[in-house]
């Protein structure tokens, strides 16, 4: 029984699809906007609607293309099948011609252009024979990216001895119109493989699967799969892959190809696909049938092939008893016209979604741009001697101090702290009784001290020095001095004792300043010349061995201070007699003979009442004593110097000699603890500042004072080969972004 398979206009002017009166002439302008961004290489960018050829090897895909595009793939040499192939399709009045080019997303190493690279390959074709070797030569260039394309165009018909590439993933366009072309765009993919023959890697079957991956799981592309119905369907990968990333079936156009190669008995199984019964699909099931090899050989025409097909399905069974509504899916026409559709409903809707795509992404990478460094300068040299000025316009004001709690000067401080503490704990620890006394309980720190500073309570009793000691040490060192005189050489001796404990304090403070110091300079050439890494290092080793430089002679400088400090002297002598009294006072009341500690503490704690009435006793006995003592002509007498009334005491001398190291120690101490710091913020941090010294020493490090500065700056304002490479990726970027925008307004115009 015989049975017309519907095809409608597509036979009556051979164009079918979008050229069919049924679409209007905006819907062809919006497939030639979607192919012209496809050339623009933006659907690395944003998810363009296309139709995607898949399947595995040898499941009649090479036929099915020649079936839709009319013209011939290759097929002996193999490669066909090794790069993708785009067909855009394009119905016109005019003449049929073909236009093949070469599109280049990648280098020969894999890595992306950023813009694509297209390439005219030859004249325009006028006849469908030439088709297939040109197609040939294409491949062959794709797949040799690293030789100039003109040898395979122009050179012999062959293929190279070594190929450069298994496959590839840039492509062959192929850009073909005339009176009997349809109006449809879609890309061949190399065919999947399972295994490789000789001289193959297993790596490409890997290859080959993601390429065609990286098409089919983008959401806009339409996937065509064809299956070959020679071949049990569970086992064609194609179908797998195809589920994977629609697994619903709504983007999936099912193609059987092979129909007359049905194994007997089974060609109910194949039915159920075309009635959507198995492994049902959205758009639905199709069956082409392609010409034979032996009609291929006899050199059959296209219209011939489609009748040949038209007469298959409408007199062979099973296919022939098909209902009417399945007939619409048998045979090319039926097929291609579907395509058509499905592609121009995608593109009608995608539109919208890619205008506001395109934009978010052109903003975004506008964003990109702007937050990348800025570009080098044309005016290297000037550029350069700008930074360096500014660099240390704004060093000095650093040095000079900030408010940011993580100044420099603020990160110095706890240093200067650590090291002022650290002189304050050299204290000579004199104790006012013998070393065997039981009294070594009874010592009190000098109270009058805590108003002054924080307890210089010793942590032990290590280095303590009795009484005892001291005086045995003064007996030892009379020479020719009259009785109860003691050499200053005694006295001298303690002076330089808690000096010499003072050179590992200042060497650990310059240290720490010098190390923080650093720490900061390298922060603050970084904020400066972080764009350009070679001039930052530079810069960074020259301040480095700028700051070692001038770190010797001020340490030279601090060693002086120490030195002046190991022979006592001081003219505050108002300072240090106060401070005598004081500790000549504290130490001869703390002597047990005596037994008057407490008298000396309350003595020395003495506050005056408010007024007469609410004086204690105590206070009552203290006033008159001072009063009587004024009587006498004894002006100036506080109740502190009271316990200097006590009986003589055998260690009077030793006890002068605390009392006066003692107090030399206080005038000493707080000013070297200040002379220290000062000498070291005076030479080491402000040094660097001082008369533009640092300044000179970066123009003179950096050479730019000599004949070839401009070269020498232009080195160093060299951009990073990463930050130059991103840059020249957003700016490809937002150029194609921009004429994929421009072409989407032109078809609102």
């Amino acid at each position: 029984m015989l049975s017309t398979i519907p095809s409608g206009d597509a036979e009556t002017h051979g164009g079918i699809g979008l050229s069919d009166l049924q679409y209007s002439s905006g819907r062809r302008k919006m497939l030639d906007l979607v192919n012209g961004m496809h050339s623009t290489g933006v659907q690395v960018d944003i998810d363009l609607p296309m139709i995607a050829v898949i399947g595995s090897q040898s499941a009649g895909k090479s036929s099915l293309i020649e079936s839709i595009s009319g013209i011939t793939l290759p097929r002996a040499s193999g490669t066909c099948t090794r790069c993708p192939t785009e067909c855009r399709l394009a119905y016109s009045s005019d003449p049929w011609q073909c236009i093949v080019s070469l599109h280049f997303l990648t280098d020969e190493l894999g890595r992306s252009l950023g813009k694509p690279r297209i390439e005219s390959f030859g004249q325009i074709i006028f006849h469908k024979t030439e088709v297939e070797e040109r197609i040939r030569r294409a491949q062959r260039a794709i797949l040799n990216p690293s030789t100039n394309y003109h040898k395979f165009l122009d050179g012999e018909d062959a293929d190279p001895i070594d190929r450069e590439l298994t496959f590839s993933s840039n492509w062959v366009s192929l850009q073909i119109s005339g009176d009997d072309v349809a109006d449809l765009s879609f890309c061949d993919l190399p065919g999947l493989i399972a295994s490789v023959g000789t001289g193959g890697s297993r790596g490409d079957i890997e290859l080959v699967k993601g390429l065609v991956t990286n098409y089919i799981a983008k959401p806009s592309c339409i996937i065509l799969l064809t299956v070959a119905c020679e071949t049990d369907f569970e086992n064609q990968g194609a179908h797998h892959l195809a589920k994977t990333y629609d697994p619903e079936g709504k983007r999936t156009v099912g193609v059987l190809t092979k129909p007359d190669r049905i194994d007997a008995g089974d060609e109910e199984k194949w039915l159920r696909f075309i009635k959507n019964e198995y492994e049902a699909l959205d758009n639905g099931w199709f069956s082409v049938k392609q010409p034979d090899t032996r009609a291929l050989a006899a050199g059959i025409s296209w219209s011939e092939a489609r009748q040949q097909e038209r007469e298959y399905f409408s007199s062979t069974s099973p296919w022939a008893a098909l209902d009417y509504e399945y007939q619409n899916q048998l045979g090319t026409a039926n097929l291609t016209e579907r395509l058509s559709a499905v592609l121009s409903d995608l593109i009608a809707k995608r539109l919208p979604e890619i205008q506001d795509e395109l934009q978010n992404l052109l903003q975004t990478t506008e964003d990109n741009i702007r937050r990348l460094p800025m570009p080098p300068s044309s005016d290297a040299f000037g550029e350069v001697l700008h930074m360096l000025a500014t660099f240390s316009r704004n060093l000095a004001k650093y040095l000079e101090g900030t408010p940011q709690v993580d100044g420099l000067l603020q990160s110095i401080r706890p240093a200067q702290e650590r090291f002022q503490k650290a002189i304050r704990a050299t204290a000579p620890d004199f104790r006012p009784y013998e070393r065997n006394s039981s009294d070594s309980n009874s010592f009190t720190i000098p109270s009058f001290l805590s108003n002054e500073e924080k307890s210089f309570a010793p942590q032990n009793d290590h280095d303590a020095i009795y009484i005892d000691d001291v005086m045995k040490r003064a007996l030892k060192a009379v020479t020719r001095e009259l009785p109860n005189h003691y050499p200053f050489v005694v006295t001298q001796e303690f002076v330089g004792q808690f000096v010499e404990m003072w050179q590992a304090p200042v060497k650990n403070l310059f240290d720490a300043v010098n190390k923080t110091l650093i720490q900061h300079l390298k922060k603050f050439i970084q904020v400066h010349f972080s764009q350009y890494p070679q001039l930052q290092n530079k810069v960074m080793t020259i301040v480095t061995e700028f700051v070692t430089s001038i770190s010797e002679p001020a340490l030279t400088r601090i060693e002086w201070l120490l030195d002046l400090e190991k022979r006592a002297r001081t003219l505050n002598s108002h300072y240090y007699t106060d401070y005598r009294e004081k500790f000549l006072a504290h130490y001869k009341g703390s002597r047990s003979q005596n037994d008057n500690t407490p008298l000396v503490n309350k003595l020395q704690s003495y506050k005056p009442a408010l007024n007469h009435k609410s004086q204690t006793d105590f206070q009552l006995i203290i006033t008159k004593i001072l009063s009587g003592l004024t009587e006498l002509g004894l002006h100036s007498v506080t109740p502190a110097d009271l316990p200097k009334l006590l009986p003589s005491d055998p260690y009077d001398a030793a006890i002068d000699i605390m009392a006066g190291v003692r107090a030399y120690f206080q005038v000493a101490y707080k000013r070297f603890a200040d002379n220290v710091p000062m000498a070291i913020d005076h030479e080491l941090i402000l040094g660097l500042d001082r008369d533009q010294a640092l300044e000179k020493a970066l123009r003179k490090g950096l050479g730019i004072g000599g004949a070839d500065a401009h070269l020498r700056c232009a080195e160093y304002l060299k951009e990073p080969g990463a930050i130059s490479k991103r840059r020249e990726e957003l700016q490809k970027k937002r150029e194609r972004l921009h004429t994929a925008k421009r072409q989407l307004l032109e078809l609102w115009l």
